[in-house]
């Protein structure tokens, strides 16, 4: 499998903006999707934003319009820049990707990047 490193999180307060980045080396044949999700102690990892490798994306209700997912398919990276964050985004942020290397489908988890809101 392929080791997705993320990075971007840290301390952010209300209204601010940060930028995940979510990267990986290897042998793609070919990324289906980019995902991120998050989540909080006690609760289950929610998806966030989901980009296709055609560019498609698909965001969830509570961070649409603030949100916005890209991918870079040259660099294999993923992004996610978050904007107008509230306390409640607060959360680990992790990345999830569907891809193909030497004919095996596989998906592979990054580590997680914490993000905390807060004045």
């Amino acid at each position: 499998q392929v080791q997705l490193v993320e990075s971007g999180g840290g301390l952010v307060q209300p209204g601010g903006s940060l930028r995940l980045s979510c990267a990986a080396s290897g042998r793609f044949s070919i990324i289906y999707a980019m995902n991120w999700y998050r989540q909080v102690p006690g609760k289950e990892r929610e998806l966030v934003a989901a980009i296709t490798k055609d560019g498609f994306t698909n965001y969830g209700n509570s961070v649409r319009g603030r949100f916005t997912a890209s991918r870079d398919n040259v660099k294999n990276t993923a992004y996610l820049q978050m904007n107008r964050l509230k306390p409640e985004d607060a959360a680990v942020y992790y990345c999830y990707w569907d891809y193909v290397v030497g004919g095996t489908r596989l998906s592979s988890w990054g580590q997680g990047t914490q993000v905390t809101v807060s004045s």
